[in-house]
């Protein structure tokens, strides 16, 4: 998976893996990101000068809707209504929740011991989308998790697989069973409840705008509950305003105050 990279200029404590939404591109959407102030005027890298960015970039796929290819991480047929047509998000979500983990382990290796609690993932729209099933499949505890305007996929097979919530994580593989009604013996789906349990702590910022025109607010709010069912600790964040996008400079500041706390 190609990424585009801003290096910190001090010396190197965290990563945040951020992963962009549906028709964008990781340096487009990095270059916008940067572009975003705290009230204090302040941009992000100024704020977090010792942060590594990693944004990776999803690769075009053939839209079933527009009947062109486009970058998105998985095809889907409403991004208003993500439940129709599950089976069509299947492949996407597939290949790159194993490639967004990768990453992180990747990231991980680069301190001199391996970090993943000097880890946050991040993700807009369909890029939240993806990285909060990576991360949910992934039995790594790490730093963070930060979504903006998103919505889970597969929220009622979610659901149903942690029903018991700390006892139960899943792989992708187990929504696609469950989803076509088929038993698996994968390996992938073999579970170590410790790690599954050290998972679910890591702490979630979610936040979304009422006047978002892209993904309703009904659908982040239904993934800040599905989230708090599985047993995982939501900050949620409403705005009046700021579209498909970050509110500023409210929303820019609730988030460097969510990574300025789990960092401590």
């Amino acid at each position: 998976m190609n990424t585009f990279i801003v290096a910190p200029s001090h010396q190197h404590t965290h990563t945040v893996i951020f992963l962009h939404g549906r028709d964008s591109y990781a340096k487009e959407f990095a270059e916008e990101f940067f572009e975003s102030q705290a009230s204090d005027d302040r941009f992000f890298q100024d704020i977090f000068p010792a942060f590594k960015w990693v944004f990776p970039s999803a690769r075009p796929l053939m839209s079933s809707v527009f009947g062109t290819e486009m970058s998105q991480w998985f095809d889907m047929s409403s991004v208003e209504k993500p439940e129709e047509r599950k089976e069509l998000q299947l492949e996407g979500l597939k290949e790159n929740i194993a490639a967004i983990k990768d990453i992180i382990l990747s990231e991980a290796s680069q301190f001199p011991t391996f970090s993943p609690d000097r880890i946050i993932l991040a993700g807009i729209s369909q890029g939240c989308a993806t990285a909060i099933l990576a991360l949910l499949s992934s039995q790594i505890r790490i730093c963070g998790f930060m979504g903006l305007s998103s919505w889970l996929p597969f929220s009622s097979e979610v659901e149903q697989l942690a029903a018991g919530a700390k006892q139960h994580s899943f792989s992708i593989t187990d929504i696609e069973n469950l989803y076509h009604l088929r038993h698996t013996t994968s390996s992938e789906a073999k579970i170590d409840i410790e790690k599954v349990k050290s998972t679910l702590q890591t702490p979630v910022l979610l936040s979304h705008c009422q006047d978002d025109e892209v993904v309703p607010i009904a659908n982040g709010k239904k993934l800040c509950q599905s989230l708090n069912k599985i047993g995982m600790t939501v900050t949620w964040k409403e705005y009046g305003d700021g579209g498909h996008w970050i509110n500023e400079p409210q929303g820019v500041d609730d988030m460097v105050e969510f990574m300025q706390n789990i960092i401590l």
